[in-house]
């Protein structure tokens, strides 16, 4: 049987005005799409052996709804009297009592007050309403032991970090990394050097067999910041490094001349 135009109407009318009522804890809304099934949600009443617990319900409602009352059976176990352990529900209002003149959001209320006041002259399990007129303890203690079995919601996730605090441990750890970075830098760069010491006479010694030429006459004198060469035509005073070098090389372009001169050979003709 297709749903009628007035049923339409109506479903959306009442999901109007439970934008406008004040469930508290309570929930109810069609599941996805289908205006035709919804979803409850029901807290245990405060100071009744179901508090702390939540109960969760399947509303289905008929085609020429709200000319016949909707279907509601609980999906959470309760240990109740009037209502089953499939969760059927034994209320008058779901029954004879029915008009169209009341809505899904009365319906919901009425079950929340069956939960604190069952109704042990029409039970629905006739076991636990005995208990609860013989035994009112135990009744008690065992629906409190159910709703913490089946009804306890799930504990809260743990709270988010703020952007602010997880903002600070990024930048702590950015910083960390450069300090860490830094380190490893100058620590490769910082390469321990080692100073060798050359002594003026080896070094003047390598000179002279690189360029074959000793100066004559030359006398040293070590243990002094700088050396002084005495040189047969003039003498030229030089110091360790750069002067060394030019003494050298003067040296070098004397005894040149020398070994020229030494070497003319003179022919006469007869």
């Amino acid at each position: 049987m297709p749903p009628t135009a007035m049923t339409l109407k109506r479903i959306h009318r009442e999901i109007a005005d439970l934008a406008k009522e004040d469930l508290g804890s309570m929930t109810l809304a069609p599941s996805g799409d289908n205006l035709f099934l919804w979803k409850g949600q029901i807290p245990g009443p405060e100071g009744s052996v179901y508090e702390g617990g939540l109960f969760n319900m399947d509303v289905i409602l008929a085609p020429d709804y709200p000319f016949t009352a909707p279907r509601v059976t609980f999906k959470t176990r309760i240990y109740h009297m009037n209502i089953s352990e499939r969760g059927d529900i034994c209320i008058d209002i779901l029954k004879n009592n029915w008009s169209p003149a009341l809505s899904l959001f009365k319906v919901l209320l009425s079950l929340s007050s069956l939960l604190t006041d069952p109704n042990p002259r029409d039970p629905l399990v006739g076991a636990i309403a005995n208990q609860f007129n013989t035994d009112r303890p135990l009744h008690d203690a065992t629906a409190r032991q159910w709703t913490h079995l089946y009804a306890r919601p799930p504990p809260p996730p743990p709270p988010a970090p703020s952007s602010k605090v997880t903002t600070e441990k990024t930048q702590a750890r950015g910083k960390a990394k450069a300090t860490n970075g830094n380190l490893s830098a100058s620590s490769s760069r910082s390469v321990p050097s080692e100073t060798i010491s050359v002594d003026s006479s080896d070094e003047e010694e390598g000179t002279s067999s690189r360029s074959g030429v000793r100066a004559a006459g030359t006398k040293r004198k070590r243990g002094s910041s700088r050396e002084i060469l005495d040189l047969d035509d003039d003498g030229v005073e030089v110091t360790e490094g750069r002067n060394r070098k030019k003494s050298a090389t003067v040296g070098r372009g004397r005894n040149s001349e020398r070994a020229a001169q030494s070497s003319e050979v003179i022919v006469i003709d007869d």
